[in-house]
């Protein structure tokens, strides 16, 4: 028999946490290897990131920046997930050593924090907002 937290009228399950992780993971490992109709699958359509800097993307902007290796990934290290989920929604901060080089940079290995809002369609969460920072 599965827990479950009732927040309200809403129930949350601990399978909904594990997916939330699962997708954060796949994303990571999408992004590794410029795999864009993976990507393209796990974030919802109307998807913005916002760089540290302050830059806002939406989801074709992003997409292209990883296909034209403007954005290269190539390793993750999971530090710490934070999950918090409501309803069909649901909050999750992502701190992670990510190994990059963007923007015609050099390699470097970066402290990321990702701060993602996720959004339940037709029973997949998607990735709809994240927020890039340095921890």
């Amino acid at each position: 028999m599965r827990q479950t937290e009732n927040n309200g009228d809403k129930i949350v399950t601990p399978d909904d946490k594990i997916q939330i992780e699962m997708l954060y993971k796949e994303m990571y490992k999408a992004m590794i290897a410029k795999d864009i109709q993976s990507l393209r699958s796990v974030l919802a359509d109307d998807y913005v990131l916002i760089h540290m800097t302050g830059v806002r993307q939406s989801k074709s902007e992003y997409l292209h920046a990883i296909a034209d290796a403007t954005l290269n990934y190539f390793s993750v290290d999971d530090d710490e997930i934070d999950i918090h989920v409501d309803g069909d929604k649901a909050v999750m901060t992502g701190r992670s050593r990510v190994n990059a080089a963007v923007y015609g940079g050099g390699r470097h290995t970066w402290r990321l924090q990702i701060s993602s809002s996720l959004v339940r369609r037709d029973g997949r969460w998607l990735f709809a907002e994240q927020r890039a920072s340095t921890y």
